[in-house]
């Protein structure tokens, strides 16, 4: 018999394969392909794997080891590195790559020389700055200017399209209007090179609604996604779409009841700040049930992040390996041993991937 180790993440890959065919089936209707990003889940290559068999034609992470252990695990389709390249893993990211997003000129240099090394072409998407103020070329001229450059003079490169980031920092919205200032600067761009790029990557999750919305810019032809697949919770929680035709339970976290105690519900004493250094307020609702769980924010970050899916029960706190819960009005006699499930989005699960005490269960 196989020991129950906790806490653990169950991941139903059915699930997620099914996810990933439906978000490449509704996006191939608008001509779409799906880059697969794999960074959500650590790269976990057996969640990567399901990209691979769902439909997705490219994988992408913006981690480097995470391409390089789905590679291993036998996945082939092209690799993508999400996050522009640090000069100092060029020759890493010409071996694991075959694209990479890029903004840099000096970059784009440096990584034609290394690609001249390795005997390799290498595909480079040049990204846009739309107003997000992440990544991208703010000024389009200069856009331009590096456009004709990657094609005309670095001869290891392909200028295979441009693209976008929108709603990660600046939390622009990726209306229509905003990608069609994408498809503008690569139709100016086609005008000065003399052909069709092969991508204009319109963005990530966030760019979806407009997949939903039936408004997608027609020359958009390639989304990076990743949360809206794995998870598919942000479309709903944040901006109200029906996500039901999704599975939305893939990854459930289940952790282990320690301590069960009536204790009064604020804290007894002088109060100072806790182990992170903040100063939580309090609410004095007389003596109530609680549970320990051995499971905390160095696991899974916040507990704004982690949803219980027994009616009645509570996450109140969490100190670095502890989460504290009121039980007073649970359905269900909790003890120490019993197990308690949680769902889990996006930021908890980059921080439930990326811990060794918690075990990655497949069902």
């Amino acid at each position: 018999m196989v020991k129950q180790v906790y806490p653990r993440v169950e991941i139903n890959l059915q699930y997620l394969k099914e996810n990933v065919a439906e978000i490449v089936r509704r996006c191939g209707e608008f001509g779409i392909d799906i880059a697969g990003v794999i960074k959500g889940t650590t790269g976990i290559p057996e969640c990567a794997k399901m990209f691979e068999e769902g439909g997705a034609k490219i994988i992408a992470s913006s981690r480097l080891e995470q391409i390089e252990d789905a590679k291993n695990y036998g996945i082939d389709l092209p690799y993508l590195l999400l996050r522009v390249p640090m000069m100092t893993e060029l020759a890493e990211v010409v071996r694991l790559t075959d694209i990479s997003l890029n903004s840099e000129v000096k970059v784009l240099k440096a990584l034609n020389e290394e690609a001249r090394k390795q005997d390799k072409k290498h595909k480079v998407i040049l990204m846009a700055d739309l107003g997000d103020l992440r990544e991208g070329f703010w000024d389009k001229d200069e856009m331009v200017d590096a456009a004709l450059m990657v094609e005309k003079e670095l001869t290891n490169l392909e200028l295979a399209g441009v693209g976008t980031n929108l709603g990660c920092y600046g939390s622009i919205e990726a209306t229509s209007d905003k990608l069609d200032e994408l498809v503008a600067i690569a139709e100016r761009i086609e005008g000065k090179i003399g052909r069709t790029l092969e991508y204009i990557s319109g963005g990530a999750t966030t760019s979806l609604p407009r997949i939903i919305n039936n408004d997608m810019p027609k020359r958009i032809n390639l989304l990076r996604v990743g949360e809206g697949i794995l998870l598919a919770r942000d479309l709903d929680v944040f901006y109200g779409y029906d996500m039901s035709f999704m599975h939305q339970d893939v990854y459930t976290l289940k952790a282990e009841v320690i301590e069960v105690k009536d204790k009064p519900s604020h804290p007894v004493g002088k109060i100072s700040i806790d182990a992170f250094g903040h100063t939580p307020e309090y609410v004095d609702r007389g003596i109530r049930k609680r549970a320990l769980l051995g499971i905390g924010k160095v696991d899974y970050g916040s507990i704004d992040e982690i949803f219980p899916k027994d009616k009645g029960i509570e996450v109140i706190g969490a100190s670095s390996d502890h989460t504290i819960l009121d039980i007073e009005d649970a359905e269900r006699n909790l003890e120490p041993g019993d197990i308690v499930s949680f769902g889990i989005n996006y930021a908890s699960i980059v921080y439930l991937t990326n811990c060794r005490n918690v075990q990655m269960i497949f069902v």
